[in-house]
């Protein structure tokens, strides 16, 4: 795989800080050490029959020789214990390939997914460098709503909670017209699934968006206690991880589970969220 002259020095940045802050740990320990964050959020727009409404996000996978089979088992088993009512994906499934045996892996775990009504997952910049028609046939293959550019609803009785996803930002995929126009429909809460977090600024100009989950940044990976990131990514640097308020929209940034090169994690655990969405109406 040719490098990127930013890739290099990445991770000649990446490789110097890390020696000072202990290889073995940022190497082996942490990269492993999933944290499984609970992040309640009250949505102006929830309708009280979807209080408490449990919704597992998980990101950046990046399927590879480090994030292997028993790995990925073990982020689908710490997903479905949680019992979640719908699970969002958004994105970066694999890092290099999706070929045999990868794209089967991934088939065989996702698919494994058990939430009480529907898994829903969009793509990201790393699918569409290495083949976005496969990512999107593992998706359907494993049973998902590939929501890129388009919305689903869940119903509770009259009420529902609006899903929508746009495809890829940094790769000029994303084309929010048609969901918007059904959401105009309505007044019920919509949540946005998006790659690249940096894309709320656009997204929260809409108004009509109540919450934007992401992923993309990995929280930078490698982080100085009491400082900040050593990189972010290009639209990862201004949400780059956890909660941030964008005009009337709450946007939440996971830290990804995978890892892409140099591959350390230091600070800055990998993250499976549970968002617990709350309605005005119980406050």
């Amino acid at each position: 795989m040719r490098i990127s002259r930013r890739t290099f020095l990445k991770t000649a940045v990446v490789s110097a800080a890390v020696p000072v802050m202990g290889v073995p740990y940022a190497h082996y320990i942490e990269p492993d050490w999933i944290e499984v964050e609970q992040v309640e959020l009250t949505l102006p727009r929830l309708s009280r029959e979807f209080e408490g409404y449990r919704l597992a996000l998980f990101s950046d996978l990046h399927i590879d020789s480090w994030l292997g089979e028993d790995r990925l088992a073990d982020v689908i088993d710490r997903v479905n214990a949680e019992k979640p009512d719908a699970i969002a994906i958004t994105g970066d499934f694999a890092s290099d390939s999706v070929a045999s045996p990868i794209d089967q892996q991934l088939v065989t775990h996702l698919s494994r997914l058990k939430p009480r009504d529907v898994t829903v997952a969009v793509l990201g910049n790393h699918d569409h460098w290495i083949n976005a028609r496969a990512v999107r046939q593992i998706i359907t293959r494993s049973g998902l709503e590939n929501i890129c550019n388009k919305m689903i609803s869940v119903q509770r009785g009259q009420a529902r909670l609006h899903l929508a996803g746009v495809d890829d930002v940094w790769e000029n995929k994303h084309h929010p017209g048609r969901s918007l126009r059904q959401l105009r429909r309505d007044d019920f809460a919509a949540i946005l699934l998006a790659h690249e977090p940096d894309y709320a600024d656009e997204s929260a100009r809409f108004g009509r968006f109540d919450l934007q989950i992401s992923g993309h940044s990995h929280g930078g990976q490698v982080r100085i206690p009491g400082g900040g990131a050593l990189y972010l990514p290009h639209l990862g640097k201004k949400y780059a991880a956890g909660k941030y308020q964008v005009k009337e929209m709450l946007v939440y940034t996971t830290r990804g589970v995978g890892m892409v090169p140099p591959l350390f994690r230091f600070n800055c655990r990998p993250e499976i969220t549970i968002l617990t969405l709350r309605s005005p109406a119980f406050s």
